[in-house]
């Protein structure tokens, strides 16, 4: 394993163990809900959107290491940015993920997860709170699941 793929593998770790956003959002003003059956992780995604623009987002939930650090990043990441900038993130991350492109400079830290495409099933795992953040987008009210 490469000095690249330890630092990887210890920022998805750290992410996993200390959740970064880790809470409900008292002020959101869109919500969802998503479930892996396959791996069971469960996560809520809570997003205040002013103007286009997310303001503030979090997450609770339970789930596996990638689930929970692909959470954590992503409610980093995405502070900030326009529903535009969201969606080239959320296809930029899944093409990612699913070995359709490298990693590139526009995805920040969630480059960490170059490795889930080499794992076909935790992709699901990587990708569940990116589903479950477009659910909440488009205030989707039912259960985003990864089947």
């Amino acid at each position: 394993m490469s000095y690249l793929d330890d630092l990887y593998q210890e920022i998805i770790l750290d992410h996993s163990k200390k959740p970064r956003n880790f809470k409900e959002l008292s002020d959101a003003n869109h919500k969802a809900d998503g479930y892996n059956p396959l791996c069971g992780d469960k996560v809520s995604v809570y997003l205040k959107l002013e103007d286009g623009f997310v303001e503030d987002i979090s997450f609770m939930g339970s789930g596996c290491a990638i689930s929970t650090a692909s959470a954590s990043l992503m409610t980093q990441t995405l502070k900030g940015k326009s529903l535009g900038e969201i969606e080239t993130l959320f296809k930029n991350f899944h093409n990612l993920v699913t070995g359709k492109s490298s990693a590139s400079t526009e995805l920040g830290k969630l480059a960490v997860f170059h490795g889930v495409s080499q794992f076909p099933v935790r992709v699901k795992c990587a990708t569940l709170v990116w589903h479950t953040l477009q659910a909440a987008i488009k205030s989707k009210p039912e259960t985003v699941s990864t089947e």
